[in-house]
């Protein structure tokens, strides 16, 4: 009977570990494949993809006069959703708001303000737009323990047709805290891949990581947690040495590529690195 016991025991952990193993080899691994190289202060801040593939760029000079004369003075990681691009603002450390302006595909721009709640950072860093078009997910500096969701500008109909104030629906409340997110971008319904600044390695074991974020569905306006993953250090190579900073994310659906940027340190700040990844 201790033998059958014994047996059983043996061919059950067996069978666990090979599920373990089964799903451990289902989930797809990031494979760096390239690298470009464009100019930070036109490129440094973000990057989206067009439908044809071309990359849309955003960098400290490309806040428009116009926005810039209105105290809208940084632009952080921009997204592209059925041919409107997303631009995240943020004003001086006085701003009580924060700022979206949408492109049409026709070229028109418009603007759209969302109050800070008692709470809320003035910072604005990168606009991800849910793969359905409905939901503009942004977030802020430092420790945060979510992601902010707004209606997405024009696309939701539940926002003005031509610019005005933009309330925030039901958060991402994150099972682990974050730090200094630059940049998010949707992979799918379900998943965004998030690039951390955090270089202090006491969040997670990576110097500044790459963070996975899985919600139970999609995006619906309601309150939501997400599951966060840290998948692996961002590259940090350069001919000169001191502080690297991570910045935009992009995922390329139609081509499966994800692109990261990192901006190099001392003199070399003037180039941004541009690491591109494909599932393997």
């Amino acid at each position: 009977m201790k033998r059958q016991l014994f047996a059983l025991a043996a061919l059950s952990a067996a069978c666990t570990l090979g599920a373990a193993a089964s799903s451990a080899a289902a989930e797809p691994v990031w494979q760096e494949t390239g690298t470009a190289y464009v100019d930070s202060l036109t490129g440094g801040q973000g990057l989206a993809s067009r439908a044809d593939g071309s990359l849309l760029y955003r960098g400290l000079l490309s806040v428009p006069l116009e926005l810039r004369l209105k105290g809208w003075n940084h632009v952080g990681d921009p997204d592209i959703a059925q041919g409107h691009v997303f631009d995240a603002y943020q004003g001086p450390d006085t701003a009580t708001s924060k700022m979206f302006a949408v492109t049409t595909p026709a070229g028109q721009r418009y603007t759209y303000e969302h109050p800070l709640d008692p709470g809320e950072k003035l910072n604005n860093s990168f606009a991800a737009v849910s793969p359905d078009g409905q939901w503009l997910v942004g977030g802020e500096w430092g420790d945060q323990n979510r992601l902010q969701v707004f209606p997405a500008p024009l696309l939701n109909p539940s926002t003005p047709r031509t610019g005005g104030t933009l309330p925030e629906a039901g958060q991402i409340t994150l099972d682990k805290t974050v730090r200094d997110i630059q940049g998010c971008d949707f992979v799918n319904d379900t998943r965004l891949l998030c690039a951390s600044d955090d270089g202090s390695r006491t969040l997670f074991p990576q110097d500044r990581p790459l963070l996975q974020v899985d919600l139970p569905h999609p995006l619906d306006g309601g309150p939501v947690t997400g599951r966060v993953t840290s998948l692996f250090a961002l590259p940090q190579r350069s001919v000169c040495t001191g502080t690297f900073e991570t910045e935009g994310v992009d995922y390329d659906a139609a081509g499966g590529t994800l692109r990261v940027e990192v901006v190099q340190p001392g003199v070399c700040q003037i180039a941004t690195t541009v690491h591109a990844y494909r599932q393997q």
